[in-house]
């Protein structure tokens, strides 16, 4: 098992919905920044959605109004509910951590990773 596992990943058509689980198998306290990032074939990782330990958040412009980003420190989970998938949204999805706030955006600040899960959406 990894440190950090995504779950909920799958094939679903154009404007349905998901909702993917990322399981922390870490301690939390320091870890003040949880995100999600997704990567397509032929393209670089890119920021989906961050949640700070302060209940900040922030999404990706393609996806905001569209996705929801959530995290529950008593049960060390954090969640992506996805709606309104498009076919554009497909990629493999993963869950990092870190902790500071800064360069949130920034695949390479993230201390913990996934194993990624893919989200598939047909047309």
């Amino acid at each position: 098992q990894g440190q950090l596992e995504e779950s909920g990943g799958g094939l679903v058509q154009s404007g349905g919905s998901l909702r993917l689980s990322c399981a922390i198998r870490i301690s939390i306290h320091s870890l003040n920044t949880m995100g999600w990032f997704r990567q397509a074939p032929g393209k670089e990782r890119e920021l989906v959605a961050v949640i700070g330990s302060h209940g900040s958040t922030n999404y990706a412009d393609s996806v905001k109004g569209r996705f929801t980003i959530s995290r529950d420190d008593a049960k060390n989970m954090m969640y992506l509910q996805m709606g309104s998938l498009k076919p554009e949204d497909t990629a493999i999805y993963y869950c990092a951590c870190k902790g500071s706030w800064i360069d949130y955006s920034f695949p390479r600040t993230y201390d913990y990773w996934g194993q990624g899960t893919q989200v598939t959406v047909s047309s």
